[in-house]
């Protein structure tokens, strides 16, 4: 594992914004950076961040969020297209039912449950990963993926991406884990629930990234036959996305 130290050019409107460029594949070449930022939601922004996104060149918002997530924190930011790519956070209905039978998880359950999502990630949701990593294949400006706090749907988003690119896992789940680091909860986010859950839900786990990872192996003969099978993105896409992003 090769690590350089990422830019995390932080806003003021959102804690978790960071450039996924930077870091080295396996064989040695570079992400470039100013290409493709992930974050938290972008529904915070002040107007000097809005002015900072539009000078990095930044032209479309990839919004992993739900409907109630949107419509919640929704934005608009001039001269950048949102585009929703929409995965509901199940895990949170899970947690609700659960807690309306008058059931408190243990932590090592919640643990457990942030694992199953990501399995779902792998399995349900491969459809719109895909469309997200040819929307970054399509278009020739910077763009930034985000959900609410740009830690599982968008971590594991990252984690294509660079899976895609060549960087090795123990990198990519360097770059996972920075969230918690860099984001700052929001209680008005978050709902209500145990302390101890809530901490599980709002931050990550190695051991969540591990069962997508542990999914797409066991289930898809691993990550190469899942970009080219369940993802959907051809050996030619596969090679244009690497041209474009990856240093000369």
């Amino acid at each position: 594992m090769t690590l350089i130290p990422n830019s995390f050019a932080p806003l003021q409107g959102a804690s978790n914004f960071r450039d996924v460029g930077g870091y080295l594949t396996a064989d040695g070449q570079r992400v470039r950076r100013g290409r493709v930022f992930r974050s938290d939601h972008l529904a915070g922004l002040t107007a000097s961040d809005v002015a900072r996104l539009q000078a990095l060149g930044v032209r479309h918002s990839l919004d992993f969020r739900g409907v109630a997530e949107y419509t919640a924190t929704p934005y608009a930011i001039a001269g950048i297209e949102r585009v929703a790519l929409t995965i509901e956070p199940t895990v949170i209905a899970r947690m609700q039912a659960l807690v309306a039978q008058g059931i408190v998880p243990s932590t090592e359950e919640t643990v457990e449950l942030m694992r199953e999502t990501y399995r779902d990630f792998v399995n349900h949701n491969a459809d719109t990963f895909g469309r997200f990593l040819k929307h970054v294949l399509e278009q020739p400006t910077p763009q930034v993926f985000h959900c609410t706090a740009g830690k599982d749907r968008t971590g594991f988003a990252a984690a294509l991406l660079l899976s895609a690119l060549g960087v090795d896992r123990a990198t990519i789940e360097h770059d996972y884990l920075l969230t918690n680091q860099l984001y700052k909860r929001d209680a008005r986010l978050e709902g209500k629930g145990p302390a101890h859950v809530m901490k599980v839900l709002w931050q990550v786990q190695p051991e969540f990234l591990h069962a997508a990872f542990e999914a797409v192996d066991a289930q898809h003969g691993g990550m190469a036959h899942y970009l080219n099978g369940a993802i959907g993105l051809s050996p030619q896409e596969l090679a244009e996305l690497k041209r474009m992003l990856l240093e000369a």
